[in-house]
């Protein structure tokens, strides 16, 4: 678990944002914490995975993706903004996330 500080959000919105626009082609000025990954700029579901992979390194983070499967099921994340709000739960509570 690590502790988020404003620092760690501001982080964590750039490396979303960057990653997103590299891996769809977007230019960065188009993404916003409203646009939707699949419908506004053609992202996937396995891009969300490869961003925790990313976060799991830069945070040294113990978590099973089944924990965040748990989570996402009933939390589905569509928008950047929503993607952001629910890595910061996973950088917070790691395998804990799913009893929130």
């Amino acid at each position: 678990m690590a502790k988020i500080t404003e620092n760690t959000k501001d982080e964590v919105r750039e490396i979303v944002y960057n990653f997103f626009s590299e891996e769809c082609d977007v230019d960065l000025s188009e993404i916003s914490d409203d646009t939707n990954v699949i419908r506004d700029i053609e992202g996937d579901s396995l891009m969300f995975l490869e961003l925790i992979e990313l976060f799991k390194k830069k945070y040294e983070l113990h978590i099973e993706l089944k924990s965040i499967g748990k989570y996402i099921v009933k939390h589905p994340a569509e928008t950047i903004g929503e993607l952001i709000d629910t890595t910061m739960l996973i950088i917070e509570f790691e395998n804990g996330i799913v009893d929130l």
